[in-house]
């Protein structure tokens, strides 16, 4: 390769590297990457085609020259056929005095603006196509030169060390930020839930001194409002631990996906405490119905209640799991209307585990289902779904 021709242009090359790594934030360095490509050889338009997984198409598509309005006249952007596809197929410089000539071109969509001259260079990352440089209509001359070529693979390979770098980055912010994740948790676990528990005692230890039942009520309704405070605590302590990994198989991962899930048809999130080792306790059997059943119980409400709110819990207590489902809608259906088949449904898995299930009208209204079955099934589950 002949060297880069003169002072000037080393200086715009100089230029060019210093502007895309004076940025760590990736979306902004690319955006920066294309400025630079476009700048150094005078081009009117640019663009940066960043690759899909598997390499075989673009999943971004950034570029220069285009205002917003020729981008709507325009349409979808993109997805790398044609002279596009030539440089994910074969990634080397490209460089061609007119795009219409190629046999490869596919030509333009409707309301696109002209091309003719074109330089396409892909930004290689440890020996893979991360994406390409594509470059077109030359302001100052007809055709982009050799020095130009030079110019701009020169800038992919220092782009594709800035674009390295801006990943570490990240990956380093996502680590720092799951150790403090960590330590939050801990600090949690150990300090605030044991000063709760220990204030709870505290204060059910006056019960015995306080005279007047007013007292007594305002002491005993405390104390259930620290136990709930407690659950509220340690269902973010699972949710901070559970970003340590995006591979979690437990009951409680997939609850909390399921409770996500509904929001789409509920129009809001359930609120979703846990007690007890949920995940350690629970066989496998016992869960597939849990979950099951939960499902069942979060579409009938969608379907029934007229809910503005849900509170799904899950505890362990004495062998057993115990699912609960509350809502503040229009309450159970009376005795003699007629049934569907999702509270059959849910009766049966818990028939199956040796449980049972109540729906009852919650005390300040809507329903409360409670799903009660032993954590060990002594048979394999059968339910419905």
């Amino acid at each position: 390769m002949p060297d880069l021709a003169g002072p000037r242009s080393l200086r715009h090359l100089l230029d060019a590297v210093m502007s895309i790594g004076a940025d760590l934030d990736l979306p902004a360095m690319l955006r920066r990457i294309v400025e630079a490509a476009a700048d150094l050889v005078d081009a009117k338009y640019a663009a940066l085609g960043v690759l899909n997984e598997a390499g075989t198409g673009l999943a971004q598509f950034l570029t220069v020259g285009l205002d917003d309005e020729t981008h709507r006249a325009i349409g979808d952007l993109p997805e790398g056929h044609g002279i596009l596809g030539l440089l994910i197929v074969d990634p080397k410089p490209i460089r061609l005095p007119d795009l219409h000539e190629h046999p490869d071109s596919f030509g333009f969509p409707p309301n696109h603006p002209p091309m003719s001259s074109f330089l396409g260079v892909p930004i290689v990352l440890r020996d893979q196509v991360y994406g390409n440089l594509y470059l077109t209509e030359k302001t100052t001359a007809e055709v982009f030169s050799d020095v130009d070529e030079q110019l701009v693979v020169a800038l992919a390979s220092a782009a594709a060390v800035a674009i390295d770098n801006a990943r570490l980055h990240a990956r380093v912010q996502e680590l720092n930020l799951l150790e403090d994740r960590e330590r939050i948790a801990r600090d949690l676990h150990d300090t605030v839930i044991q000063r709760l528990f220990a204030t709870g005692l505290s204060l059910q230890g006056t019960l015995r001194l306080a005279q007047s039942p007013e007292v007594v009520q305002r002491i005993e309704s405390a104390v259930e409002d620290l136990d709930v405070t407690v659950r509220h605590i340690r269902t973010a302590i699972f949710g901070l631990e559970a970003s340590r990994s995006t591979v979690d198989e437990g009951v409680r991962s997939h609850l909390l996906a399921i409770t996500r899930e509904a929001a789409r048809t509920l129009g809001y999130e359930p609120e979703v405490l846990f007690a007890g080792p949920v995940d350690a306790e629970v066989s496998d059997q016992v869960g597939d119905d849990l979950l099951a059943t939960l499902r069942e119980a979060l579409s009938n409400v969608a379907r029934h209640a007229r809910a503005s709110s849900v509170e799904v819990e899950v505890r362990v207590e004495a062998g057993e799991v115990v699912l609960r489902v509350a809502d503040d809608g229009v309450g159970p259906p009376p005795s003699d209307a007629a049934r569907g088949n999702g509270l059959p449904n849910m009766e049966r898995r818990a028939a199956l585990h040796g449980g049972g299930i109540t729906l009852r009208p919650g005390a300040a209204g809507g329903s409360v289902l409670e799903w009660r079955v032993p954590c060990r099934a002594a048979t394999p589950s059968a339910a419905t779904t």
